[in-house]
This record gives C-alpha cells, sequence and structure tokens, in this order.
C-alpha cells in the first residue's frame, strides 16, 4: 500500500445526529414542572403516596441552604415525622473500592425481590478546594436504580465528616414516611 493510501488513526469520524426534540411544547411542559412551586403540603401528601419525584424534591428542599427555604422544609419534615421511624435503618462505610456499592445493590436487589423498598442515601466526599463531589454512586448501581420499590439518592457531604451529610437525618425521615 502506498503512502496516501494508508488510513490514518487520528482521522474524524462524524458524530452522530443531533435528535430531534419530539415536541417544544413537551419540552416547554417539562421546563415548567420542574419550575412549579409545590407546597409544603402537597409535597407531604405525595411523599407519603409514594411518590419519589415528590421525595427527590423535598430533599433537596431540606438540603437547600437558602432562608427562604427553611421554613417549608421544617414543615415537611413536620408533616412526615408521624409516619417515620417505622423502618431499619443499615450504615454502609469503607474505604474507596472496597464494594459497597456491590453490596448495597445486591442486598438491596434481595430485599425489593421479596417486596421490601429499599432507600439508599449515599454520602460521597467533597473537595476541600472545589467542594464539589463526584455522585457516581447510583450510576455503580445499575439494576437497583431501576428497581420500581428502590429509591438512591447521592449526595455531597459537603464540610461534614464522618461520612454523613449535613441533612442526613432529615432525609432519612423523609424516606421513611
Amino acid at each position: 500500500m502506498s503512502k496516501n493510501n494508508k488510513i490514518s488513526a487520528l482521522s474524524e469520524k462524524d458524530g452522530i445526529i443531533k435528535p430531534e426534540i419530539l415536541s417544544s411544547q413537551v419540552a416547554k411542559h417539562i421546563q415548567a414542572f420542574r419550575k412549579l412551586e409545590i407546597s409544603a403540603a402537597e409535597l407531604i401528601e405525595k411523599i407519603i403516596l409514594g411518590d419519589k419525584v415528590a421525595l427527590s424534591r423535598a430533599i433537596t428542599l431540606i438540603e437547600s441552604t437558602n432562608p427562604i427555604h427553611f421554613e417549608k422544609a421544617n414543615e415537611v419534615i413536620n408533616g412526615c415525622l408521624p409516619y417515620a421511624n417505622q423502618s431499619v435503618r443499615i450504615g454502609i462505610t469503607g474505604v474507596p473500592g472496597v464494594g459497597k456499592s456491590t453490596f448495597i445493590e445486591a442486598f438491596g436487589t434481595h430485599l425489593t425481590s421479596i417486596g421490601k423498598k429499599v432507600a439508599v442515601l449515599a454520602v460521597d466526599p467533597s473537595s476541600t478546594l472545589s467542594h464539589g463531589s463526584i455522585l457516581g454512586d447510583k450510576t455503580r448501581m445499575e439494576e437497583l436504580v431501576k428497581d420500581e420499590l428502590a429509591f438512591i439518592r447521592p449526595s455531597a457531604s459537603g464540610e461534614s465528616l464522618g461520612g454523613v451529610a449535613r441533612k442526613t437525618r432529615e432525609a432519612i425521615i423523609l424516606c421513611e414516611a
């Protein structure tokens, strides 16, 4: 083969075609839903009925450091308190790479297979420099994340030490409701 007929390993390949949005109305509806303000009473009601989206929104609300969210967050926590403390709580810790996520997925999948609900509140350490966190535990639990009886919520530890995020106790109350 001559020098001109060689295929370079550095050649550029065509990328994927950007998919078209199904409907601009659907996109607008989703954006409007995300901005929709839900009352504390609605959040409590939906959490008690098992709505995972409401649970996620409520945990985001209680983790917020914005002072305007404190009152609503406290109202949601107080509304869920009567339904809490009726579950088994298990804490799992260990050094990176020891297999915590693998164990949690296997154990969680077993529990859901016998009809139990599972909530995983995964806490990832935050960088002392950037204050960022990878939050990769959810991606490592590929089967459990698809299970209807499972809820997985990654949170950054922030400035908290000991493998517990600042609002873990409050998040547990919401998960138990």
